[in-house]
């Protein structure tokens, strides 16, 4: 029974994820995205309690692959899709298909997921974006947007800001850029110090800033992870 239990917490994350694009298409961004929130912790769960249970198939590495692509592919997509058929002028005219760009974020959404189920490198740490980070920073957005304290409005439902945000997700989703996941081995802090150091910074960022600190946390790990690049 317990070899079903990572799976089971995996297909929350499946299930979470359709009800986030169902929400988003519905005009319900800000409920999407904490759908979307729900489907990373659902994600992060099933990883360790298969560890915690030391169980592990090929069937539950292709289903985690399936309902990512769901959770961290098309539903990011569908965020910026709908962020951009806002802007009237592209909701009408000779630009009505201009939005549809926003998936371009889905499908290197899936050239990333196929691309880390076959690359040997990516056991103890990650080579590009992870497509979790990639949506909790569009998934942001919305919330942002919801509770605007910081007068961020005109410059995310800009087109341009929009567009360019997703030019740089997809192109961070395949970069050759290794980045250091959050697997504890130990506790020790000589053991996890890049770890310990992001996660406090994290927290202080998002207690001040809240929603607004995502696209900073993500920036933040990308960052810290530079040293470990250069040292290769």
């Amino acid at each position: 029974m317990k070899r079903h239990l990572p799976n089971a917490v995996t297909c929350l994350n499946l299930l979470c994820g359709c009800l986030a694009l169902t929400n988003i298409f519905a005009g319900r961004l800000e409920a999407g995205a904490w759908l979307v929130a729900a489907a990373a912790a659902a994600d992060f769960a099933d990883g360790l309690l298969a560890r915690a249970l030391r169980v592990s198939s090929a069937i539950g590495k292709d289903l985690d692959s399936l309902a990512d692509m769901v959770s961290f592919g098309v539903v990011p997509g569908a965020i910026i899709f709908k962020l951009l058929t806002t802007n009237e002028a592209l909701a009408t005219g000779n630009w009505q298909w201009l939005p549809y760009f926003g998936f371009l974020v889905s499908i290197f959404s899936a050239l990333r997921l196929a691309k880390f189920n076959n690359d040997t490198r990516q056991t103890t740490s990650f080579i590009g974006l992870p497509t979790p980070a990639c949506t909790l920073v569009v998934a942001s957005l919305p919330l942002i947007l919801a509770n605007d304290h910081f007068s961020l409005s005109s410059v995310i439902l800009n087109p341009l800001v929009l567009l360019g945000l997703t030019v740089l997700l997809s192109g961070l989703l395949v970069a050759e850029l290794p980045l250091f996941a959050l697997k504890f081995k130990t506790l020790r802090w000589a053991d996890n110090r890049r770890r310990f150091l992001f996660l406090l910074l994290a927290a202080g960022l998002l207690l001040g800033l809240r929603a607004a600190a995502v696209p900073l946390v993500v920036l933040l790990y990308v960052l810290l992870s530079v040293p470990k690049t250069a040292a290769r």
